[in-house]
């Protein structure tokens, strides 16, 4: 059996606990959306909707870390529809972002991580 308290965490990017409301877009969609996120990474952000969003389709973010808004582009990575219910968890893999703004969140999540 498993210790999952032992159990190294094995991503490339750790993430941590953010339940912060954001917006996004998805490309080629005129009107930005508010979610919630669960956690965020130098990699990506995982949130919860009441939409289905295919994998592979890029959006545009705003997220506000701390005082500032960060405003990377991702893709769906992943989609998941939750048990009872008729909302998705999904991941955004970051795939474009300022230099500047990676390492604020860089900054931010080191900061968590400690």
């Amino acid at each position: 059996m498993v210790d999952l308290a032992r159990k190294k965490e094995m991503r490339f990017f750790p993430r941590v606990d953010f339940h912060s409301l954001f917006r996004y877009q998805l490309r080629g969609k005129p009107d930005f959306a508010n979610a919630v996120s669960s956690d965020i990474s130098c990699g990506g952000l995982r949130f919860t909707v009441d939409k289905f969003i295919p994998t592979f389709v890029p959006v545009m973010l705003e997220i506000n870390v701390l005082n500032r808004v960060l405003r990377p582009i991702g893709r769906v990575a992943w989609s998941m529809p939750l048990a009872h219910s008729n909302r998705n968890q999904m991941g955004i893999e970051f795939v474009e972002f300022n230099m500047l703004e990676k390492n604020y969140l860089k900054d931010f999540v080191d900061m968590h991580l400690s």
